[in-house]
């Protein structure tokens, strides 16, 4: 049996278990490993109940079970309950970096870009002094530089000492580009060795998206998105004429697809700052209405679709508060 398969993981969390329950003095830092082990397997509620459990016990660091449990939640479609975590960790401004930085790659996972750069110089402005800082904290500085790349923002001066403080041999501007200058197709060696270093940084990213199954994946712009989608790309329009019209074409293209027979079908919802990010990794410009589906695609990779069709009595897909039954399952 693979390490990395699901069954696997479900049988490493069960032995961590059980030698949680014969050195209880270790008892904190197993159940977070069995619980990461139970996500891994799928078991998603199964590791809910693991920070639950831990929470409800005196442990060395809540806030950062807290962080942990918020990034499960939001997984298995608990958002606001994931949101309200969140909310209580930035209120509470840990003084570890750690919890500040889970709960903005959090946010970031789900396309919160502005909040995860918000969660994150906050916890910039708590911790960062002009003393050596330690690890965590430079971990923070560094996913802060990364989130602020995606939303094309200037550096600032903790940016800077991001820089300063990144080690490796590829700059952090270029590991955090979502333009992707370097070129794949290049014939100067030092260009390739370049684009090797970065990709083998993301290699782990990759190997966990690609891994994973994921459904044939249909773009859901929210209203205010599309808005903004179609106000800096007019170009777009002939493929969104009105928010009305999108939602229209959504279900009726998952229908047709599941009367074709596909299987594992799913909507997934779409940001402006991501799109354009995936739009300069393609090296091609928003505009261009063919990305449209590799990025869907993309997204769905990443374990960000939504199962379609919802139940009939659960919340239609579209966001209108009204069961599927009575919205867009009843047309």
């Amino acid at each position: 049996m693979r390490p990395d398969t699901p069954a696997a993981h479900a049988t490493e969390a069960e032995r961590l278990l059980r030698t949680a329950a014969q050195y209880p003095g270790d008892r904190e830092p197993l159940f977070l490993r069995a619980a990461a082990h139970l996500e891994l397997a799928g078991d998603r509620q199964a590791a809910t109940t693991l920070y639950d459990t831990l929470l409800s016990s005196a442990t060395t660091d809540p806030l950062l079970i807290r962080a942990f449990k918020a990034a499960n939640l939001w997984e298995y479609g608990h958002e606001a309950e994931a949101r309200a975590i969140i909310d209580g960790i930035r209120s509470a401004r840990p003084a570890d970096a750690a919890p500040w930085e889970i709960a903005a790659e959090t946010l970031e996972t789900h396309d919160e870009l502005e909040a995860a750069e918000q969660t994150l110089t906050e916890a910039a402005e708590l911790l960062v002094t002009p003393a050596e800082l330690p690890h965590a904290t430079q971990s923070l500085l560094t996913t802060r530089h990364r989130v602020r790349r995606m939303l094309a923002l200037d550096h600032d001066d903790w940016d800077d000492r991001a820089d300063r403080l990144h080690t490796g041999k590829v700059p952090l501007d270029e590991l955090h580009d979502p333009k992707r200058l370097w070129s794949l197709g290049s014939s100067d060696p030092a260009e390739l060795q370049a684009e090797i270093a970065r990709l083998r940084s993301e290699l782990g990213t990759y190997r966990t998206a690609l891994s994973r199954p994921f459904p044939v994946a249909v773009l859901h712009w929210p209203e205010p998105e599309l808005d903004e989608l179609l106000a800096a790309y007019p170009e777009l329009e002939a493929e969104y004429p009105t928010y009305r019209a999108h939602l229209t074409d959504i279900e009726a293209s998952l229908r047709e697809l599941a009367q074709a027979g596909t299987p594992n079908l799913g909507i997934v919802r779409a940001t402006v700052p991501s799109y354009e990010a995936f739009a300069a990794s393609e090296s091609t410009h928003p505009s261009n209405a063919d990305v449209l589906p590799q990025y869907a695609t993309t997204l769905a990779a990443r374990g960000r679709a939504t199962t379609w069709p919802p139940a009939w009595t659960d919340l239609c897909w579209c966001g209108s508060d009204r069961t599927y039954g009575e919205c867009h399952g009843a047309e």
